[in-house]
C-alpha cells in the first residue's frame, strides 16, 4: 500500500476535483428549474470561460506557456473537452423522460471505468486479475446510488436503448470522449508545466451560448439563481483546473477509481440542499463502490518500459 503514502499533489488535485463536481449536482439541479437547463448551462460555463480569460489577462508567464504547449494536446484535447460536453448535453435534453435522463446518466458514470481500461493502451499500464471484478462492482454501487427510489430496470432500459438509441449513443459518447481526453492530457502534457483549460472552457461556454440563443428557453431569474450561476462558474472554473493538473502530474488510474465515488457524494449533497431523503441504496451503493473502486486501483500498475511518444 506504498502508493497510499506516496500521494502527489497532483493525485490530491484530483480529489480536490472530485469533491467540487459533486457539490455542483445539487445546485445545477435547482439552477436549471429556475432558467432552464441550456440558460443554465451557457451562463455558468461563459462565467467559468471569463474566469479563464482573466487569469490569463493577469497572468503572462501563463499566455506564454499555453503558446508553446503540444499542438496535438491543445487541438484534439480541446475538442474532445467541448465534445463531452456537448454531447453529453443532447444526451440529457434528447431524453423523452426522466427516466432516459437517469439512464443517460448511468452512461456518462462509465467514464471512470472507461479513462482506467483506456490508460492501459494509452498510457501502458499493466491490468490484474482484479480489474474486471473490482469495474463490476463499482458500476453496480454506480447504479445503486443513482436509481435509489426510482423504477428503473433492465428490461426498461432495453426498452428505452431501443425507442431512443440516438440520446443513449451521446450518453456513451460522452463517458468515451471524456476518458479519452484525460488519459490524452496525460500522455500529450504530462510533461508539461501547465495546460490549455484556460482555452477549453471559453470555447465550451461559446458554443453553448450560441445554442442558446437558437433555443427558446422558458424560465425566470432571480437573486438565488445569479448566485447560483455565480457560484457554479467559480466552482466550475476550479474543478477542471484542478482535474487537469491530476491528469497531468497525479496518479491518474487512483483518482478515476475514486470518481466513481462522485454520484455518491453528490447525491448526498443532493439530499442536505434539495431535502430529499436517501434510502437504504444509497448506503449500500456507497459501500460497492468504494470496495470496487479499491480493487481496480490495486488491479493496475505501471510497466517497466520507456514512456510512449
Amino acid at each position: 500500500m506504498t502508493r497510499f503514502h506516496n500521494l502527489s499533489s497532483g493525485t490530491i488535485n484530483g480529489f480536490l476535483a472530485i469533491f467540487l463536481w459533486s457539490t455542483t449536482v445539487a445546485l445545477a439541479r435547482s439552477l436549471s428549474e429556475q432558467i432552464g437547463p441550456l440558460t443554465a448551462a451557457a451562463s455558468v460555463y461563459m462565467i467559468a470561460g471569463i474566469a479563464c480569460i482573466a487569469h490569463l489577462l493577469f497572468s503572462k508567464s501563463k499566455r506564454l506557456y499555453i503558446r508553446h504547449l503540444p499542438r496535438r494536446y491543445v487541438l484534439g484535447c480541446g475538442v474532445l473537452f467541448v465534445l463531452y460536453m456537448l454531447v453529453l448535453f443532447l444526451a440529457v435534453g434528447l431524453a423523452r423522460n426522466r427516466n432516459q435522463v437517469l439512464e443517460v446518466g448511468l452512461l456518462n458514470y462509465l467514464w471512470p471505468a472507461l479513462t482506467i481500461v483506456f490508460s492501459l493502451v494509452l498510457l501502458n499500464k499493466k491490468a490484474g486479475l482484479l480489474l474486471l471484478p473490482g469495474t463490476l462492482v463499482g458500476l453496480a454501487g454506480v447504479v445503486l446510488v443513482l436509481t435509489q427510489g426510482t423504477s428503473f430496470s433492465w428490461q426498461s432500459f432495453a426498452r428505452n436503448l431501443g425507442s431512443n438509441p440516438v440520446a443513449y449513443s451521446l450518453g456513451l459518447t460522452a463517458a468515451v470522449s471524456w476518458a479519452l481526453y484525460s488519459n490524452l492530457t496525460r500522455r500529450w502534457a504530462g510533461d508539461e508545466k501547465t495546460g490549455a483549460v484556460d482555452l477549453f472552457l471559453p470555447a465550451t461556454g461559446i458554443i453553448l451560448l450560441m445554442i442558446h440563443l437558437l433555443v427558446k428557453e422558458h424560465g425566470s431569474w432571480n437573486t438565488r439563481a445569479v448566485v447560483e450561476v455565480g457560484f457554479l462558474g467559480v466552482v466550475t472554473w476550479l474543478a477542471y483546473k484542478l482535474w487537469d493538473i491530476a491528469m497531468r502530474k497525479g496518479d491518474v488510474v487512483l483518482v478515476a477509481a475514486c470518481s466513481y465515488l462522485t454520484p455518491f457524494f453528490s447525491t448526498l449533497v443532493s439530499c442536505v440542499y434539495l431535502k430529499v431523503k436517501a434510502d437504504v441504496g444509497l448506503w449500500m451503493g456507497c459501500v460497492l463502490i468504494v470496495v470496487g473502486s479499491l480493487l481496480s486501483w490495486m488491479s493496475v500498475s505501471d510497466r517497466q518500459t520507456v514512456k510512449p511518444p
